[in-house]
């Protein structure tokens, strides 16, 4: 995988932290990016030589070091900003290329709590009676919430056929165990059907490194079975990469026209922009609700912006930062935060998320039930005006 490679979606983020192992192994100066002397980093000397002298119990100083990498990473309260050891990364890496062993869930942080925000058809969850929304506590007996995000992931994900309970819980249902059983699981990100007059439907739940090729796909599919509008379906999407996410939207922005730029913190911009597409003239309806973040808020802004179709449903998430993959070396990384980005017309939506041109709120009660598109007046309001727009 690219070290540098943009990422947008949820996940992670780190910081970088140069050669802390011989920061624990020598009494040298550590100095700055700016190359001013830190002195107080000789805290961590002064207690790594305490915990030798007095800890009664086996020490690892590769594990110290970890400890204190990721302590300094959490300690910048940005959700995105993680150290990734060599497991970790590892899973993160096979995550974002679209398969992996685990029990088949896609997962969020929210609200201090890790949620369920989708149960993957055919997959080990599904078939243990896992539902969206419920909430993972925790994994083989391991508290977890939302600030341990990524070990929650690494703790579900193992060797095919092995077993993990989870404790989850459930408004209808209180607190409970669930034992799932591993499997290979290929994470189909694009999902396409035609519908009833000619309106054709691509749901998107996440930007791996096939999302982008597999939604054109889907697009001349439709196509060739006289599709003559479309419904976009970005709800529950939590992002992904930055490239996937420009390629998709090429297909309905005209060619050289920005789809995001981004901003550093030295103030350096960059402009992402359309490689132009087939079906510029498609009318197009795009769902979004809270769950939409990051690069589902990139896409959704273009369209917004562009005003080349409606979007639908509820308020985005609101994740308008980027962030970058650096190899730490040994098998380790760091996923920093590194940037803004802006929709075409300039704004940032961090912690603000985009407003749909026709807002339709999901029922609560809908939302403790299994899902039906029948009962779905998201979906209902886009099929009406996905149709509206065939002439």
């Amino acid at each position: 995988m690219n070290s540098k490679r943009k990422w947008i979606g949820w996940t992670i983020a780190i910081v970088l932290i140069t050669n802390i192992l011989t920061m624990f192994g020598t009494t040298s100066f550590i100095t700055s990016a700016q190359g001013n002397t830190v002195g107080n980093f000789g805290k961590l000397f002064e207690i790594r030589s305490q915990l030798y002298k007095y800890y009664d119990g086996p020490i690892n100083d590769a594990t110290l070091v970890e400890g204190a990498i990721k302590g300094m990473t959490s300690s910048l309260n940005d959700p995105y900003t993680v150290f990734m050891n060599k497991k970790e990364f590892q899973d993160f890496n096979v995550q974002t290329q679209g398969n992996y062993s685990g029990v088949g869930i896609q997962v969020a942080a929210k609200d201090s709590n890790i949620v369920v925000m989708d149960v993957f058809d055919n997959s080990p969850s599904k078939k243990a009676g896992i539902m969206k929304n419920d909430v993972i506590e925790k994994v083989n007996g391991t508290s977890v919430s939302g600030k341990d995000l990524d070990k929650a992931v690494s703790l579900m994900k193992g060797q095919e056929n092995t077993e993990v309970t989870l404790t989850l819980y459930r408004e209808s249902k209180g607190n409970f165990d669930v034992k799932v059983k591993r499997q290979k699981i290929d994470i189909a990100t694009v999902k396409g059907e035609m519908l009833q007059d000619n309106v054709g439907y691509i749901q998107v739940s996440m930007f791996d490194e096939n999302t982008a090729k597999n939604f054109k796909d889907q697009l001349n599919k439709l196509r060739s079975q006289g599709m003559k509008s479309l419904i976009i379906d970005l709800r529950d999407n939590p992002g992904g990469l930055l490239d996937q996410c420009v390629d998709m939207v090429s297909n309905f922005v005209p060619s050289g026209k920005v789809i995001v730029s981004t901003v550093d913190k030295y103030n350096n911009k960059k402009e992402y922009k359309s490689k132009g597409g087939d079906f510029t003239n498609l009318p197009l309806t795009v769902l979004t609700n809270g769950n939409s973040a990051s690069a589902s808020e990139i896409f959704s802004g273009a369209i917004r912006d562009y005003k080349i179709g409606t979007l639908v449903g509820e308020k985005t998430y609101g994740k308008g930062v980027v962030q970058t993959i650096l190899d730490t070396g040994s098998g380790t990384a760091l996923k920093v935060t590194i940037s803004k980005y802006y929709t075409p017309n300039g704004e940032n939506i961090h912690k603000k998320g985009i407003k749909p041109n026709i807002e339709v709120v999901y029922p609560e009660e809908l939302k403790k039930a299994a899902y039906d598109r029948n009962k779905d007046p998201q979906f209902s309001k886009a099929l009406e005006i996905a149709k509206s727009k065939i002439k």
